[in-house]
């Protein structure tokens, strides 16, 4: 059966924009929305909380496996180098075989490798089976908003969105609570096995309710030279952010690797305008709604996680609350993007996604200015204010630059833009780390020898320097053993305080990334629904 795309949707504030008509209503299980919608949730949720869950573990597998700190690294870098390289090629598999059935492979080799990483023995297989569970994660995730996309209409398309975030923030951020308790109660490989059951589980309500939908004029063949020209560039570009704080951002190394990214990205860009069926068509870009949810997606998760990559060290380093202590102090960030995702859909749909996204990132801005008054007596009053605000700022981008990035693309390609949107997340993630983590470095650099002379402590050489810079930091007070209790305290006081100026400028660069995406949001508009070229799916 077909669904015509004739039916014109507007919002206000938004251009008019073409949409499919209401799917054809489902009869039972199969196919229903909503249904649907629960079933890719449940796969959703377990790639989302493995990727929080897992840092929590990652001190208990180092000492449990004799892994160095280099190894440990890598148990999150392998899995993020996978996922980031693998996105856009898996949303482009989608479209070519069906969302049901990528969606459910990545749902079964993701619970595999999860089971495999608990039964692991040494740190070369953890690393290894993250890996793939990197690549199984890059199948399910562009699959769960393809099938999103082609099971609800346009009006309903939102909430689903909305609900659908919602999941990935209350899993992402409850991710170190869930680990901080299987961890100190049961053990690291709880962390992983966890998976297996919701994999299960998953694969039972896939194969019971999902419908494969695919577009008449979806892809036939693969651009094999456009996937290992953006996956090479792709990859260049994660490993330059992924060594440059052990590299340096002024090391000829890590501009090599940028440079030879680049050089990729144009390398694709020319060969896609003469392939005829392209990994990504750039007409695509064509649409400034559509690049305009990119860009903001990207903005957004620069400004969220490189600025909430200090809050966990400022909480367990600074406050000297535990992991599960601190994972309780950012519920207030938690419930509000639960509470809010669904709100948010409801108030885009009726809106437009302009007004609620410039709304969401002046939120963040906000938010991360408070974040960066934060101070070592802080209570937790205070902090939860700010935190409940961040939560309430992302709601509205997390599902509105969603929506706008994938309703804009034409049906055979809501796999890539499923593909994309996640990608924007992951790099800009990694951007925001990178950036503001060098930001972190240099203002701890240049403040730590003279607050430590002020304090009047020992002169250190330059190795002790260096030393006592990178502990610092992540906010941890550099005191040997054995140190006088007046004179620990001290470097505990100079360490916090410095900590503190750190993560205050790179809160604040992170509030100026916002206020660009506040201008970037009023360049989106509803997502227009209309197929390129027949103007039909295929269900």
């Amino acid at each position: 059966m077909t669904s015509q795309t004739t039916i014109d949707k507007t919002g206000p504030g938004d251009d008019a924009a073409s949409a499919p008509s209401d799917p054809t209503p489902a009869k039972g299980l199969r196919g229903h929305p909503w249904f649907t919608l629960i079933t890719v949730a449940v796969g959703v949720m377990m790639v989302a909380l493995d990727g929080t869950i897992v840092a929590i573990a990652n001190p208990a597998i180092k000492e449990d496996l004799k892994a160095s700190f280099a190894d440990v690294q890598w148990i999150t870098n392998g899995y993020f180098l996978a996922l980031a390289v693998s996105l856009i090629t898996a949303g482009k598999l989608g479209d070519r075989f069906g969302h049901r059935q990528t969606f459910l492979i990545g749902v079964v080799g993701f619970a595999a490798a999860s089971g495999l990483i608990g039964m692991s023995s040494s740190i070369a297989l953890v690393v290894t089976f993250r890996v793939l569970q990197g690549l199984f994660g890059a199948l399910l995730m562009p699959a769960a908003l393809g099938l999103l996309r082609a099971t609800f209409p346009a009006e309903k398309l939102n909430m689903a969105i909305g609900i659908w975030g919602m999941v990935i923030g209350a899993s992402t951020a409850g991710g170190p609570i869930l680990g901080g308790v299987l961890v100190e109660h049961v053990n690291w490989q709880s962390v992983f096995f966890i998976n297996v059951p919701v994999g299960v589980l998953a694969v039972v309500l896939g194969v019971l309710i999902l419908l494969d939908h695919r577009a008449e004029n979806a892809p036939r063949s693969f651009d094999i030279l456009g996937i290992a020209l953006l996956s090479a560039a792709m990859f260049c570009l994660v490993w330059a952010l992924i060594k440059a704080p052990e590299w340096g951002w002024g090391d000829g190394l890590t501009w090599a690797f940028i440079g030879a990214s680049v050089l990729g990205f144009a390398a694709f860009a020319f060969w896609e305008t003469r392939v005829a069926e392209p990994l990504i068509p750039l007409g695509l870009f064509r649409s400034v709604p559509l690049s305009a949810g990119v860009v903001l997606m990207v903005l957004m998760a620069i400004a969220f996680m490189g600025g909430l990559f200090f809050v966990t060290f400022y909480l367990q380093n600074v406050h000297g609350m535990g992991p599960i202590d601190a994972g309780l102090h950012l519920l207030p960030l938690t419930g509000m993007m639960i509470v809010g995702s669904p709100l948010a859909g409801v108030l885009i749909t009726k809106l437009g996604p302009r007004v609620p996204l410039a709304g969401g990132m002046a939120l963040t801005a906000l938010a991360m200015y408070g974040m960066s008054t934060l101070a070592e007596d802080t209570g937790s009053g205070v902090m939860s204010l700010w935190f409940a605000l961040l939560g309430l700022g992302l709601a509205p981008v997390m599902v509105g630059a969603t929506e706008v990035i994938v309703g804009n693309a034409p049906m055979e390609l809501s796999g890539v833009a499923g593909g994309l949107q996640q990608a924007a997340m992951q790099i800009g993630g990694s951007l925001g780390t990178a950036v503001l983590g060098a930001v972190m470095v240099s203002k701890v650099d240049s403040d730590l020898a003279g607050n430590w002379a002020d304090a009047g402590l020992p002169p250190l050489t330059p190795e002790q320097q260096a030393q006592a810079s990178e502990a610092v930091q992540v906010g941890v007070a550099p005191v040997p053993p054995g140190t006088p209790q007046e004179v620990a305290g001290k470097i505990t006081d100079v360490a916090h305080d410095t900590f503190l100026s750190g993560m205050s400028l790179a809160s604040l660069v992170a509030a100026g990334v916002a206020v660009v995406a506040v201008l970037v949001a009023f360049l989106t508009k509803r997502g227009a629904n209309a197929e390129a070229g027949a103007g039909a799916a295929h269900i």
